[in-house]
């Protein structure tokens, strides 16, 4: 019963696209592009927006489009 007493939380979804390539790029930031589900230009994901999501997001900022679904 201790799942049902907490409170779900509805987070907001948003899609993002890659619009930039990630050659030339720091390791880092080819590996944040892969961790978010991208790798090639114009391929769109959706994820929950959430702390680590958002993070990722600010590293690769100039690469991508966020939109809120």
């Amino acid at each position: 019963m201790l799942l049902a007493s907490k409170k779900e939380h509805t987070m907001s979804k948003v899609k993002i696209t890659q619009v930039k390539s990630a050659i030339k790029r720091p390791e880092v930031q080819k590996r944040t592009i892969q961790a978010l589900g991208l790798g090639k230009i114009r391929k769109s994901v959706e994820h929950e927006l959430n702390p680590a999501i958002a993070g990722m997001i600010r590293a690769v900022n100039h690469l991508i489009v966020v939109e809120n679904i």
